[in-house]
Formats: C-alpha cells, structure tokens, sequence
C-alpha cells in the first residue's frame, strides 16, 4: 500500500480483502485522472467513482490504523514486564476496542451492495381487494396515510389515475411520490394490506376483514427500459371528472397498452394530452422494469422466500386491527398499539425496522460477515 499503512494482523477476511481491493482502485483511479488528458467524458466518469469511494477509502485506512494499534497494545501487555508499560498499553486497549468495532460496523454497512433505485422516485398503485365497499374506503385510507407520511418527508404527491366509489374510497389510485429516497422508505409497503374493523354500515356491530393490494415501483429512465412503438396501442379519449366544469371538453386522456403482456395505463390527470402520455409512459417503463427486478430476484433468491423486502405479494404483510387499536407488521413480527397515528402517517418505526432487516440480511449474503466466526 502507498499510505505505508500495515494490514491489521491475524486473519485476513473477506472484508478486508475488499477494502484493500476498494483502497488499491481508488490509488488506480487517481494516476489515471493524471494521464487522462483532454479527455474531459473520461475524466468526469474517474471522478465520480473516485468521489464515490473517497468516504469508505478513508474509514478503510483508519480502521487499519486503529486495528494495527490495537494488535501491537496486545503485544505489549502479553509480553512487556514493565507494570507502567502494560498499564499504558491496557489503557490503550480500552479506547480502542469500541473505536474498531464501530468502525467495523459502519465499514461492513458501507461494503453492502446498494439498490441503485434508492434514490429515486416512486410510483404507487393501491387496489381494493376483497371486501367491496369497505375495502375500496381502506384503499382510500391507505392513500391518505401514504399522503401524510410523505408530507412528513417534506416530498410531493402528485395524483396520477383514480377510479372512485360514490362512499369515498377508491377501487384503484395511483399517484407519484417525488423526494430524495423516496424508494428506499417506501419499497417496504408493496404486499396485501388487512384491515379488520365495524364498517359504518354495519348494523350489527359485526367486524370485517377487507384487504388493499399495495405496489411500490422506482421511477425509471428511457435508458433503463426501452419500449419499441410496435409494442403499444396509445388511445385518447376525454377525461371522467366528477362532473360540471371539471370535466374536460378535449380528449387529453391517454390509456396505453402494452401488447406484449396486456399491461393498461391510464391517465388523466394532467389538461395537456402531452403530459398525460409522459406520465402514463412513466409508469408503464416501472412497471416493466418492477416485473424484470422481480423476475431475477425470484431466480436468484428461490431459496430465501422469508427475506424481508422481497415478500410476494399474495402474502399479507401488515393488518390493521381497528377493535384492538392495534397494527401488527407479520413480516417483523412488530406491533404498534397506536391506530390513529400510524393512519395519519405514522409507520416510521415500521419502515425502519423492515430496513434494519433487510440490511442485516445484505450483509449476511454479501460474505463480509464470514470472518466473524
């Protein structure tokens, strides 16, 4: 190494092989940045990997710096028959043990591969299941919390589809949450939803038990998914909207279907027929790309179904019991004994859990965990 720092002693795992090999391509991308030349496209592409691995080349050298210290403080108590000397090195010890272990913490996080749609933005679909009436009304409190959770992210919602019921619910919405992150929080809530209350149409005071389909898709670019012209059918039609002056007199409504697989788009949010076409493409490049991510992830994980983050859909992630006050994730086993405020938003402690999860068993499946045995 150029920095002159020693690997730490003892066995060399799998973490630190990767933190010389990430430390080593940062030292290569630096002396090619020296002999790009007038080749700014290259020079651009050099430094953005090498920005990209800056932070985790630094805690890497640090954590060798510390861990080599460490070692030779051992040493000494082992070895050294001066009490003041092995006093001094038994103290060292004490400061450095946690400083390490952090650091080896924070470095095995850093080495997790990352979902390159994390960042992005989303599009989400909510459907009322079974349930009728009453799960078209939970679709609509589904939408509602997703809405305020999002107000609490200081991101934006925009409606991009709905097909309403005359009690106030929704037999389908789907909207666009715009926000830095937006899918690496909310990619958690794709699965059935179960909602067990009194309807207000119940006159018996009987509970029921209806259920809203959630799905989470990235936004993703044309680079990302190409759909050639042949594969669509584009029909324009007038906007359905509820009624008087909101009803649209020009056909600015787009519905698109993909031939392909029969996947339909509709939107007609938008007066211009322009931006109703873009936001309808949208949506049907996710929902392609969101059918291919799950495709590969079903052939590359067939042996781990129980993965937090990747449950299929036909399973029930979370129930909200309505007579118990209580919502219970099953994926986490995790109770929150709080409807209201999970309804107006609240699903914080869900969604960070479901991440710590999910993280955890990155980890494990990335190999740098094996030399902790």
């Amino acid at each position: 190494m150029s920095d002159g720092i020693p690997p730490p002693p003892g066995d060399k795992g799998p973490m630190l092989d990767k933190l010389l090999g990430i430390e080593n391509r940062y030292d290569e991308i630096t002396r090619l940045l020296l002999e790009v030349g007038n080749d700014y496209q290259r020079a651009a592409e050099l430094n953005k990997e090498r920005i990209d691995l800056e932070a985790m080349v630094e805690k890497s050298k640090e954590y060798r710096r510390d861990t080599a210290r460490l070692e030779e403080a051992h040493a000494v108590v082992q070895s050294e028959t001066d009490p003041e000397m092995r006093q001094l090195a038994e103290s060292e010890i004490t400061d450095l043990e946690p400083r390490v272990a952090v650091l080896e913490k924070e470095l095995k996080l850093m080495l997790v591969p990352k979902d390159p749609r994390d960042e992005k933005n989303v599009f989400v679909e909510i459907r009322a299941g079974t349930g009728g009436e009453e799960a078209a009304i939970f679709a609509s409190d589904l939408y509602r919390m997703y809405t305020r959770y999002a107000e609490r992210q200081n991101w934006k919602v925009e409606m991009m589809d709905s097909n309403a019921i005359g009690v106030g619910g929704f037999k389908e919405v789907v909207f666009q949450v715009k926000g830095k992150g937006a899918y690496s929080k909310l990619k958690y809530e794709s699965g059935v939803h179960r909602v067990q209350r009194v309807p207000a149409t119940e006159s018996s005071g009987r509970i029921h038990t209806s259920t809203a389909t959630v799905v989470v898709m990235a936004e993703v670019e044309d680079v990302d998914v190409e759909i050639p012209e042949s594969d669509m059918k584009i029909d324009v039609f007038r906007s359905s909207g509820a009624g008087g002056q909101n009803v649209q007199k020009n056909a600015t409504a787009i519905r698109i279907t993909h031939l392909p697989t029969g996947m339909v788009v509709a939107v007609q949010d938008e007066r211009s027929q322009l931006q109703n076409k873009l936001r309808a493409m949208s949506i049907l490049r996710a929902r392609l790309y969101e059918i291919e991510q799950e495709r590969r992830r079903s052939a590359e994980q067939a042996d781990r179904r129980s993965q937090v983050g990747s449950a299929e859909r036909s399973e029930k992630i979370r129930t909200y019991n309505y007579p118990q006050n209580r919502v219970t994730d099953h994926r986490i086993n995790m109770s929150i004994f709080n409807l209201p405020a999970v309804m107006q938003g609240g699903i914080d402690a869900f969604i960070e859990e479901l991440s710590t999860r999910d993280e955890s068993d990155r980890l494990s499946a990335s190999g740098v965990d094996d030399d902790d045995e």
